[in-house]
């Protein structure tokens, strides 16, 4: 039998308050740069809502095309065609991503990019492809520091901060987390529930009295 010795320590992924303020900072720095017709701010809020409501690895991010969107259903979904270990899925997402999937087709037609269903969700500047995991990493990296937060995190904290917030939020069912990750093993799902579960502090409280 195989166990998983990575553990999500609490370095690993955001408090909610450090969550809220971080898609906010983004938010506004977006609102300020629609305002003066720059895209970049834009794109970067999109990444950090799309990275904190889904869970997707940062390489599922960057591979995204137009046509993986699925916003029309009753649940809302996105197509990731080759996740890790080549496996396909499907990841559902709430309606406020939703909206936001759409504000963001609807501004990238507005400025002249293709929504067609092969091209890139997530366009590069430079070379009018999907954006690098590189280039990804950097615009969460921009945000992260106007908000505050601390320069050791890297963008896959989101995806370690999706997961405890979906345990949390979906009363502790481990199964819908590991669909929603792509996780092959439930055991590695289980990790996060190690450390979120709510009767932990309980039961230490409780300890020797």
């Amino acid at each position: 039998m195989e166990f998983n010795s990575w553990v999500p320590s609490p370095t690993k992924f955001l408090s909610k308050q450090e969550a809220e303020k971080l898609l906010i900072t983004a938010a506004n720095r977006a609102s300020h740069a629609r305002a003066r017709g720059k895209k970049v701010a834009i794109r970067d809020h999109f990444i950090i809502h799309l990275a904190l409501a889904s869970g997707l690895r940062v390489m599922e991010i960057a591979a995204l095309n137009c046509g993986d969107l699925f916003l029309r259903n009753d649940i809302p979904s996105l197509l990731i065609k080759k996740g890790k270990g080549g496996k396909r899925r499907l990841v559902f997402i709430n309606d406020s991503l939703k909206d936001h999937c759409r504000q963001y087709l609807k501004w990238k037609m507005q400025i002249g990019e293709s929504v067609a269903d092969e091209r890139p969700l997530l366009l590069s500047s430079n070379t009018a492809d999907h954006m690098t995991t590189r280039a990804i990493q950097k615009a969460f990296k921009r945000c992260a520091k106007l908000a505050g937060i601390s320069h050791h995190y890297s963008i896959h904290c989101l995806r370690h901060t999706y997961a405890c917030f979906l345990l949390k939020a979906s009363r502790w069912n481990l199964r819908l987390v590991q669909k929603q990750l792509g996780h092959s093993r439930i055991s590695t799902t289980q990790v996060y529930a190690d450390i979120m579960m709510p009767d932990i502090k309980k039961a230490l409280d409780r300890l020797y009295q």
